[in-house]
């Protein structure tokens, strides 16, 4: 009980959710109302007429030609209307929807970008990006057969009643009876498709997020041999989504032809009670006939409205899981136009920080640090002892759980992410380029940069000589993952691009791993006259590229344990000494 309430209450929220995106769009959703009303008003009129026409035909020889051609000019006319007035409905029907799903895409993806980098981390990539394209298609498909079918459906089924009641209450009667019956088959039907629907979404967002993980990582799962472990687990989950959607799609399919069996005794009821009327001669065979078509036309609309119901089902099922996206907690908000003052002069310094991505697991506590303006500082230590997760709080990717990060003196809670971000350039291990020529790339962070701007922080960074060498140089189009190029290549054009815009502030993280020797070593004079007068922050695992800084942060169980130059530290012979004796022991 308490989960059918569970999703009853799920669903009245994805409803009132999508309401609210509809109300924009009142006016045209008046208009398809009023274009859905005149239109049935039209089509019940028809089987009038035809009764007429029937009635006009009294025996073999005595047609009344006279009375039956205007009400044929009538039906035509009408039937004309009907076409008209649905095209005009449809139509705006297809853009309310349309308008609708453009809108919550958008959200969607505009909640991506405030999301916490928590929750993408603790979420498949393909399963996000399965909420925001395949459910929200199939949130559009469940819209658009709801706004042309269920108006339309409704209104019929009202417009029929009335025609029926003037035409013969009694056997109105028994139509309105009997119709509870197919009421219950459908709500029998659509109570069993919501979990089916719900499984099937939840395993097909599964199965998005496997095949964008092999596809991005394909090198290496040929390199190690997974291929056959990929294609027992993708069957796996191929099964399931197999077994949920077959289970869905039965449920779904009994609606038309129980709904069918149900309307077909309807029929059949009525034609023997309204044979028998004729019988006793209280209705004419022309007003049969149309009571009977009239039968056909309300209990069609039980036929549609059930397929919509369960079409509805899947499409707020998926509505459910791209709201719950949106409705996510943003990440904290920025203080109103607090911004780091300008220019910046790189003094950073963390005050007791405690932090950690899991509560139960401890990472960084008590961390003290104080760096001055244009020194530059290497973070250094073996691998999970807090160095990323320490550049991730300057950049306040995460927020600290306690104490404060500051930049010249301001805690950078206080600020806003952007001026933060624009004062530090940053080169990472995991390169990132998007989709557009060359030139697009290099100018993300100064896109007013000149030509000559561009083409000598190329050369500064060797990019150059490579850029030339491709199809149309700097504007050439590569993809988002590099293309053709190589790990190195990649790299080469972030450093560019960083050294193209220099802001005030540098953080480096293994930003040379993927370069060959001989480059890194004219990089790194490059990167020297580039962290000239700039605070910088240089993660590496190379202690060789680190020892120039100013101040080494010796990083272990989220702590800094040594802290000095190169070569103070040497002369301790502490942990640093030994990292540094076991890649140089010659």
């Amino acid at each position: 009980m308490s989960n059918k309430k569970g999703t009853s209450a799920r669903h009245s929220s994805a409803l009132r959710q999508v309401l609210h995106y509809i109300r924009h769009y009142r006016v045209r959703l008046a208009l398809s109302v009023l274009f859905a009303a005149f239109s049935v008003a039209l089509t019940l009129y028809i089987p009038l007429l035809i009764g007429r026409a029937i009635d006009y035909i009294i025996g073999k020889g005595a047609v009344d030609f006279g009375r039956i051609v205007p009400v044929l000019v009538k039906i035509g006319v009408c039937a004309v209307a009907t076409a008209l007035l649905q095209w005009l409905m449809n139509i705006l029907n297809n853009k309310i929807t349309y308008e609708v799903v453009r809108e919550i895409r958008g959200d969607a993806f505009a909640k991506i970008e405030i999301l916490p980098l928590k929750y993408i981390d603790s979420h498949a990539y393909g399963e996000i990006v399965s909420r925001v394209t395949a459910d929200v298609d199939q949130l559009a498909d469940g819209l658009l057969m709801g706004f042309t079918q269920l108006f339309t459906g409704v209104v019929t089924i009202l417009g029929t009643l009335v025609f029926m009641l003037l035409l013969h209450p009694g056997i109105t009667a028994v139509v309105v009876v009997m119709t509870p019956i197919s009421l219950f088959v459908a709500k029998f039907i659509s109570t069993h498709t919501h979990s089916m629907f719900r499984l099937q979404s939840e395993t097909r967002g599964e199965q998005t997020a496997l095949i964008d993980e092999m596809v991005n990582h394909q090198k290496v799962v040929q390199a190690f041999g997974h291929e056959e472990a990929n294609l027992e687990t993708f069957d796996e989950i191929n099964d399931r989504l197999s077994q949920y959607s077959l289970r869905a799609t039965f449920f779904s399919s009994l609606t038309n032809p129980g709904t069918r069996f149900v309307n077909n005794v309807v029929y059949a009821a009525v034609a023997l009670a309204g044979a028998l009327a004729a019988i006793h001669g209280t209705v004419t065979p022309g007003l049969l006939s149309s009571f009977l078509s009239y039968v056909n036309q309300y209990t069609k609309p039980f036929n549609e409205i059930s397929g919509v119901i369960t079409e509805l089902q899947n499409a707020l099922t998926c509505a459910e899981r791209v709201f719950e996206l949106i409705d996510e907690e943003p990440q904290v908000s920025d203080e109103r136009n607090a911004e780091l003052p300008s220019p910046v002069s790189g003094g950073v310094s963390l005050e007791n920080v405690a932090f950690s991505y899991d509560p139960s697991v401890r990472l960084i506590e008590g961390l003290n640090l104080r760096v001055q303006p244009g020194q530059r500082v290497a973070i250094v230590g073996p691998t999970g002892c807090g160095k990323t997760t320490l550049i991730n709080l300057l950049m306040r990717f995460y927020d600290v759980n306690d104490g404060c990060v500051r930049v010249d003196g301001q805690d950078i809670r206080s600020v806003t992410r952007s001026s933060l971000r624009r004062s530090y350039g940053m080169v990472l291990q995991e390169t990132w380029l998007k989709n557009g020529t060359v030139r697009e790339n290099l100018c993300m962070g100064k896109p007013d940069a000149s030509d000559e701007e561009m083409i000598a922080a190329a050369m500064a960074s060797h990019a150059h000589s490579f850029i030339k060498r491709l199809p149309d140089g700097y504007d050439t189009v590569i993809a988002g993952d590099g293309g053709s190029l190589s790990q190195g290549q990649k790299q080469l054009l972030c450093i560019a691009r960083v050294m193209l815009c220099l802001p005030p502030m540098l953080i480096l993280d293994e930003a040379t791993s993927s370069i060959d020797t001989r480059t890194e070593l004219k990089i790194q004079d490059a990167f020297a006259n580039m962290m000239k007068g700039r605070t910088s922050f240089v993660v590496a695992h190379r202690l060789s590229t680190v020892r120039d800084a100013d101040v080494i942060l010796v990083m272990r169980d989220g702590h800094i344990i040594e802290q000095g130059d190169h070569d103070t530290l040497l002369q301790k012979g502490g942990f640093y000494a030994k990292l540094y004796g076991s890649q140089f022991e010659e």
